[in-house]
């Protein structure tokens, strides 16, 4: 399973970015995101190309739920070359914004609402939108089971990898490991952390990003 570590706080891209990939270095993280709100458009574009310079796999994560606003994030991840594009439910829009890259897609499921976003959906919607994403040509979902109001996050992960055979990366709120190997049993096949590494969530007791992050890794190389 692979673990993608956001660049994020809150559902923005931190403002020291840049800074944060100095202290990270060596951790042997290879998967990282962000979103593109929260640093202006010229930062994006020199995290971005330090991030491919390392050899990262990158995300950018939409974060609107208003349409014009979604497909402004597509027309983005477009533009800086990004690897996969999360997030999102205007499939088939964003999906002819991505035609001739090879920009894997994986849009949101369910019914995601407000910012910070929650997730509204029973599991038998989120199957069928699994499905209708794959029908649709979607590399995979991205679903942001641990923000859900209407269902267990895990019943959620489980209906959606019944679902699909497509990537599914589990997105929001991950705030530890218990959680982290809870997802992995249910079949994701990446999760997401930013906020709960930046707030200290993941290690209370400790105080550096690193001192965050370790146990993550150490998590996924035993899974």
């Amino acid at each position: 399973m692979d673990f993608i570590f956001m660049l994020t706080r809150d559902d923005r891209t931190v403002a020291d970015c840049l800074d944060v990939l100095d202290t990270i270095e060596g951790l042997g993280i290879t998967h990282i995101g962000f979103k593109d709100v929260g640093v202006d458009r010229d930062t994006l574009s020199r995290l971005h190309t330090r991030l491919r310079d390392s050899g990262a796999t990158t995300y950018l994560e939409v974060v609107s739920t208003d349409r014009e606003q979604a497909l402004a994030s597509v027309r983005t991840a477009v533009e800086l070359g990004v690897d996969w594009l999360m997030g999102g439910t205007w499939a088939q829009e964003a999906l002819g914004l991505l035609d001739g890259t090879r920009i894997g897609y994986l849009p949101f499921v369910g019914r995601p609402t407000g910012h910070p976003t929650r997730l509204a959906g029973d599991p038998q919607q989120i199957a069928a939108d699994c499905r209708l994403a794959e029908a649709e040509g979607c590399a995979g979902v991205d679903l942001l089971a641990y923000r859900a109001t209407d269902a267990d996050p895990l019943d959620l992960v489980r209906a959606a990898r019944a679902a699909t055979a497509g990537r599914l990366v589990v997105a929001g709120s991950i705030t530890g490991v218990d959680r982290i190997r809870a997802v992995a049993a249910a079949g994701a096949d990446a999760f997401t952390i930013g906020s709960a590494a930046f707030d200290g969530s993941l290690q209370p007791h400790a105080g550096t990003l690193r001192s965050q992050l370790v146990p993550v890794l150490r998590t996924v190389d035993s899974l």
